[in-house]
């Protein structure tokens, strides 16, 4: 497993630690908690063609998720934002399947091209 370099948390000042947990800190709750209780969930945005496409394929598979919608290009960005911090992933839709995150819709299909799309 390959993983990204983190800042060390003891070069992180009390301060910053205090604002990094408190940015946006409903939304971010709000999202682990629905990880946490449904089987698969799909966090997106309004307008994103991508997002969509993941959602249409799921949907095609017949695979029940529950959505969460954080705004559009036009709003929410500071509260996606600390969706992606959270996470550590880079892009929307975010895309879990028994609270592990799988990826996007690159990342779905993959799985349905090796046959490791779960119902």
């Amino acid at each position: 497993m390959t993983t990204r370099p983190l800042l060390a948390a003891d070069k992180v000042s009390p301060e910053v630690h205090a604002i990094i947990a408190s940015f946006h800190r409903g939304i971010v709750d709000e999202v682990a908690a629905t990880v946490a209780r449904d089987p698969v969930v799909v966090v997106g945005m309004a307008q994103n063609p991508v997002v969509k496409a993941a959602r249409r394929l799921l949907d095609q598979e017949g695979i029940a998720y529950t959505y969460l919608e954080y705004g559009s290009y036009f709003s929410k960005w500071k509260e996606r934002l600390a969706i992606k911090l959270w996470a550590g992933f880079p892009t929307f839709p975010m895309v879990f399947f028994d609270g592990v995150l799988v990826g996007g819709n690159s990342e779905l299909v993959k799985l349905k091209a090796a046959g490791k799309l779960k119902k």
